[in-house]
């Protein structure tokens, strides 16, 4: 079992925040926003407020003791810079952030980033995975054991609510988003219903994702 610390709790950090607790590991969730820390406190170990940029704040939490860090600080770049580059100075072993784009993304590597990744730009940032299904459209390789897939819905999936699919319950994966043509449904609800030539954005272990490969097919 993993020790992982998320800083940032947006949609995109607070999922997944919840579904690394899920998979039974110890999360610390960190984040300035109090509604947001006690919104997901029940979901996760531990959920502190705290400035990610304060160097000592992040060693009082005893942060480099934990296996992987996510950095998601979405509304302050700078922060979400510094904050990388603090966590790798307290030598943690790996350190994954979200990035806007391509430029900011170069200067998270050069502070010390492990792996960037684009989810607002582009959940389709192909990784050199060779996924055999041909409803998986892409692929991005969060941690060594878990993983974002963007799955074509199939005819089984069409007309279907997530609740009716149980895609956790059966899989336990969360869906992350929903694609429909340009527009993005962000957390999408158990009501939310799929239509043809949607696309999934799923989060979940690897082999759980590898299960979803053939789901409908």
């Amino acid at each position: 079992m993993k020790q992982f610390v998320v800083v940032g709790l947006g949609r995109f950090g607070a999922s997944v925040a919840t579904t690394l607790a899920e998979n039974g590991h110890d999360v610390l969730a960190i984040d300035r926003d109090p509604e947001k820390v006690q919104a997901i406190s029940g979901d996760v170990t531990h959920a502190v407020e705290a400035d990610a940029t304060d160097e000592e704040a992040l060693k009082t939490l005893g942060v480099r003791n934990f296996d992987v860090a996510v950095v998601s600080i979405g509304d302050n770049v700078s922060a979400n810079i510094l904050c990388t580059l603090i966590l790798k100075e307290l030598s943690l072993p790996y350190v994954i952030v979200k990035a806007p784009d391509k430029l900011h993304g170069k200067v998270l590597s050069k502070v010390g980033a492990d792996r960037i990744v684009y989810p607002e730009r582009d959940m389709g940032a192909r990784i050199a995975q060779n996924l055999i299904s041909s409803n998986v459209l892409d692929y991005i390789e969060f941690a060594p054991e878990y993983g974002v897939i963007e799955l074509l819905a199939t005819d089984k999936m069409t007309g279907k609510s997530l609740k009716e699919l149980e895609l956790r319950a059966s899989f336990d994966v969360n869906v992350m988003a929903i694609k429909r043509g340009e527009n993005i449904h962000i957390s999408p609800g158990a009501e939310d219903k799929i239509e043809s030539g949607d696309k999934l954005v799923l989060m979940g272990k690897n082999e759980n994702l590898d299960k979803m490969h053939d789901f409908g097919n």
